[in-house]
């Protein structure tokens, strides 16, 4: 029960602030919004308030905000005619598109700076572990050793040491470290061992050959710098979201990975029981995602609408209806051939032995 409303919890807030988005640019920019909708399928809740009918339906996988004159096909009186979508010049339009992931983007910031202001625990400077022959191991560091500045600077926290140690790369460094009572001065040359990321590809980097001792505190931003890093934060996420694509259409990055609703759904049950801001988090990254992936030039999604803007700009001309339609039909069944394959996975993940025999039938 705690798993499922969670999970609905979780897509109610991504899918409203994605179509949030939409609805309010469009207001903003004075065209008319016909339907606000939360979900696909049978309705559970409307109501209109003047022109629009707010929505709430069955399936929560999705949501919808319809404009007046979207089509571009409607037949309408001369006073709705400068509130129809289509009327509006391109660069309007690509901005009310726009807007449903911005502001995914913005929600993911909005969360980090609460979280991150509220605080959040946070590595010390603590070393646990010097490696045997490495730079900090040629330079005297010892287990237990507190790092307390490098090259002037003072340090608090692990992530500090990361930093520092990639921006000077091979040229050496003063390292100050608390040793019992006393402090120790120390002249560290970080070494290049190759060392794997995220996709598990060796990559170069420049180390000192120490690991944390596994210490935290608790670490809490001013209002400026917590927007500051979650800006860079969302950014780095972002970057990162792209980058696995890449990877996965290379092939470095197994499509099995993925995760679809059921997984979701597990993930944002256990962060629930890990706590809210575990929960929260979770949410922000997946919001981050959301507006990431609708980015991308595909038809059906937000990135495909802007895609036709663009082309629309160069010629000097809309694409046609039938073009557009054939390419959100072929969107269409890109994307529900790949929800089919997450779920398939999903499923998979379950490890249920007579579901895996059954699965076994469709490898």
């Amino acid at each position: 029960m705690i798993t499922l409303i969670s999970f609905i919890i979780l897509l109610g807030v991504l899918i409203f602030a994605h179509e949030f988005g939409h609805y309010l640019a469009a207001r903003l920019s004075g065209v008319g919004v016909l339907k606000f909708s939360l979900g696909f399928g049978p309705k559970i809740f409307g109501k209109k308030i003047g022109e629009t009918e707010y929505v709430l339906s069955w399936i929560p996988l999705g949501g919808f905000v319809k404009l007046l004159g979207e089509s571009g096909d409607e037949e309408l009186p001369p006073e709705d005619e400068k509130r129809s979508f289509c009327k509006q010049s391109v660069w309007k339009r690509i901005l009310i598109v726009l807007a449903g992931p911005v502001f995914n983007f913005v929600l993911a910031v909005f969360i980090f700076i609460v979280v991150m202001m509220y605080g959040l625990p946070t590595l010390t400077a603590d070393v646990g572990e010097v490696q045997k022959d490495s730079a900090a191991f040629q330079a005297g560091m010892q287990d237990g050793d507190k790092i307390v500045s490098m090259n002037g600077q003072k340090i608090v926290f692990w992530e500090e040491i990361r930093e520092i140690t990639a921006a000077v790369k091979d040229k050496q460094m003063e390292v100050i470290v608390q040793r019992g009572a006393e402090q120790k001065r120390l002249l560290v040359t970080p070494h290049l061992s190759k060392t794997k990321n995220l996709f598990g590809e060796e990559v170069p980097a420049y180390l000192m050959g120490i690991a944390p001792a596994g210490k935290t505190i608790i670490e809490r931003k001013n209002p400026l710098d917590a927007l500051l890093s979650s800006l860079a934060k969302t950014w780095e996420i972002s970057k990162l979201t792209v980058i696995s694509v890449v990877k996965m259409i290379e092939g470095v990055v197994s499509p099995r990975t993925l995760g679809g609703p059921i997984f979701i759904a597990q993930v944002a049950g256990a962060q629930v029981k890990e706590g809210i801001i575990p929960f929260v988090l979770f949410m922000a990254i997946l919001s981050i995602n959301l507006g990431v992936i609708n980015l991308f030039p595909i038809p059906v999604l937000d990135g495909g609408h802007i895609l036709f803007y663009l082309i629309e700009i160069v010629m000097r001309r809309e694409v046609s209806v039938k073009v557009r339609e054939l390419a959100q039909q072929i969107g269409f069944a890109m994307l529900l051939m790949l929800m089919l394959f997450v779920i398939f996975i999903d499923i998979e993940r379950l490890n249920i032995p007579i579901i895996n025999d059954i699965l076994k039938i469709f490898k």
